[in-house]
């Protein structure tokens, strides 16, 4: 693999520019969290298994990506056999591997750590990382930031005391670690400077390639094929076209734009935004709780995303 140059601070000029186009795609990658997350639940609600939203999601991403990378390949294929552990570090972190992860999660765990343990990881394994590996500085109004955002998210999930228990414990770990492969992958994307669609077309075909056929081999489609047509292609369009593509694309998008740690903190977003859409959707009312968490987590993201990058590593502001 070629030696990847040091990684350098975004130049001033052009800096605010790129902050509100990286906010503005960091609130669409949220809205799309929100959004695929009230459709799952719909989704279950109506025949379907986490399972078969998984393979939706990566099966409809891969097609619609593959000509992304054939034409890539045709363009340059130096890009891929040069730098091909690249590209397989970025398939394992943010495909397959990851969607195991944060779905077999919910066998054990309950629905509410899904809105807690992954972000919390996303959002301080990509502070933290971020630090080591690419020299950016952990101020004190980021953590600051990333602290009210942790406790926000408390809110909206309504955790609590009786919800913990060993085997909670084990789905609370894949959750874990599925979030810091997450942030991983967004150390990756920044430290080697990679393109987000490409990113996102080697993810997305990496996983049709594995996910989809183990998919039909153990569990066959049956389950798609029984539910409505209504159910099966309302999941098509959210679970493959808008998350499978549009979350790896968005948040490959805003690394770019703001790097990983301001990029870890936008899917903290995503709980929030979905208890309000589940309102039109599944008839469920926001709680006062989940109301609260909502605004305190977007105070800790703005504290957050807002606080100026250092001019040097280890910088305290």
């Amino acid at each position: 693999m070629n030696a990847v140059s040091p990684v350098l601070p975004m130049p001033a000029a052009g800096a605010p520019t790129r902050l509100v186009a990286g906010i503005a795609v960091g609130l669409l990658a949220a809205g799309i969290g929100a959004l695929y997350t009230v459709f799952a639940r719909w989704g279950i609600a109506r025949g379907l298994q986490s399972p078969d939203l998984t393979v939706l999601r990566f099966g409809v991403a891969g097609v619609l990506m593959l000509p992304v990378l054939i034409g890539a390949w045709r363009r340059d294929a130096t890009q891929f056999t040069q730098r091909w552990q690249v590209w397989a570090a970025v398939a394992l972190l943010a495909g397959t591997p990851f969607g195991l992860l944060m779905f077999g999660a919910l066998q054990f765990a309950p629905v509410s750590h899904a809105a807690v343990f992954p972000f919390t990881a996303m959002s301080v394994m990509g502070m933290a990382l971020g630090a080591l590996v690419l020299g950016e500085a952990l101020g004190r109004r980021k953590v600051a930031g990333i602290a009210v955002v942790l406790v926000g998210l408390v809110l909206v999930s309504g955790l609590d005391a009786a919800s913990l228990s060993a085997r909670a414990a084990l789905g609370d770990a894949m959750f874990v670690a599925a979030g810091s492969l997450w942030a991983a992958f967004g150390i990756l994307l920044r430290r080697h400077r990679l393109d987000p669609l490409l990113a996102t077309a080697v993810v997305s075909l990496s996983a049709l390639a594995t996910y989809v056929p183990a998919y039909f081999w153990w569990v066959g489609s049956a389950r798609l094929m029984g539910v409505a047509s209504q159910v099966f292609w309302t999941e098509v369009l959210v679970q493959g076209v808008l998350a499978g593509a549009g979350t790896l694309f968005t948040y490959a998008k805003m690394v770019s734009l703001l790097g990983p740690g301001r990029a870890a903190v936008f899917p903290a977003l995503a709980p929030g935004l979905a208890a309000l859409m589940a309102w039109p959707v599944l008839g469920h009312v926001p709680t006062a709780s989940e109301a609260a968490g909502l605004v305190v987590v977007m105070v800790g993201l703005i504290v957050a995303v807002t606080a100026r990058a250092a001019a040097a590593p280890g910088t305290r502001r």
